[in-house]
């Protein structure tokens, strides 16, 4: 098992920036695939993000078509920890954001229930 914490969250205005921190500890995720999901009020959780592990020098990425050209997902293997860049925020962006990993191979990186490792959340508030 690996244990995820998120950080980061916050309240910013429409058009920042924040930056999502992953850190996960009991394994290292050099080896995981792990995403970026979120749960707005009211709705259902949706994918934002994943980053997978093919080797050492390859990974895929996959982005929502909603974050794409705004949200850059990475990770630093040194640190265990996998990051979301997130720019140009919009009041649609508010939720809870959660990280979750899975050791890869998987085969639905954009599906919540291939992750059976969750972080607690963090909460992302734009306001316009």
């Amino acid at each position: 098992q690996v244990q995820l914490v998120e950080s980061g969250g916050g309240l910013v205005q429409a058009g920042g920036s924040l930056r999502l921190s992953c850190a996960a500890s009991g394994r290292t995720v050099s080896g995981y695939t792990v995403a970026w999901f979120r749960r707005a009020p009211g709705k259902a959780r949706e994918f934002v993000a994943a980053i997978s592990w093919i080797s050492w020098s390859t990974r895929r990425i996959y982005y929502a078509d909603s974050v794409k050209g705004r949200f850059t997902i990475s990770r630093d293997n040194a640190k265990n920890t996998v990051y979301l860049q997130m720019n140009s925020l919009k009041p649609g962006d508010t939720a809870v954001y959660y990280c979750a990993a899975q050791q890869s191979p998987v085969a639905g990186p954009v599906d919540p229930y291939t992750y059976d490792n969750w972080g607690q959340g963090t909460q992302v508030t734009v306001s316009s």
